[in-house]
């Protein structure tokens, strides 16, 4: 019995769907990436700075955790998942995610997200993005900063 081109034509698209699926069923889920496979250097320091509207991008598409790290209360970001003093960070990793989460950093102009920065990625976390000019230059880009205090 031959095999006639129409039928041959149906199992060949078949085996290239099962082929397809059986190919991302092993691949990761989207979410976090590292700083560096988004484009984004790393300093010196070992840690990624970047601006407001790259913040607000990833906001929208992408999870990060988002650390107020400016003491006293001056206002925060809206998302803002944590509010670590900058001086207490080390004593408080047990409240971050794991190393290679995207983990952002802000404070008012920068100085003490900086700070928080350079200990973190010190410490072995691999994805320490920190908000260049805090959330005064945020606020500066036009985007929204909550005072709840």
């Amino acid at each position: 019995m031959a095999i006639t081109p129409r039928p041959l034509a149906v199992v060949a698209l078949t085996a290239s769907a099962l082929l397809v699926a059986a190919c991302t069923l092993g691949e990761p889920e989207v979410g976090y990436q590292p700083a560096a496979a988004q484009g984004l250097a790393k300093n010196a320091d070992g840690y990624s700075e970047i601006d407001a509207h790259q913040l607000a991008e990833m906001l929208i598409h992408q999870e990060v955790t988002l650390v107020n790290v400016h003491v006293p209360y001056e206002g925060e970001l809206p998302h803002t998942d944590l509010f670590i003093p900058f001086d207490e960070i080390g004593d408080n990793l047990d409240q971050l995610p794991n190393k290679d989460v995207p983990l952002v950093l802000y404070c008012r102009i920068g100085g003490m997200s900086t700070a928080a920065a350079r200990g973190l990625a010190t410490l072995g976390y691999t994805n320490v993005l920190e908000l260049e000019g805090g959330f005064e230059a945020w606020e500066a880009a036009g985007f929204e900063l909550l005072n709840k205090h």
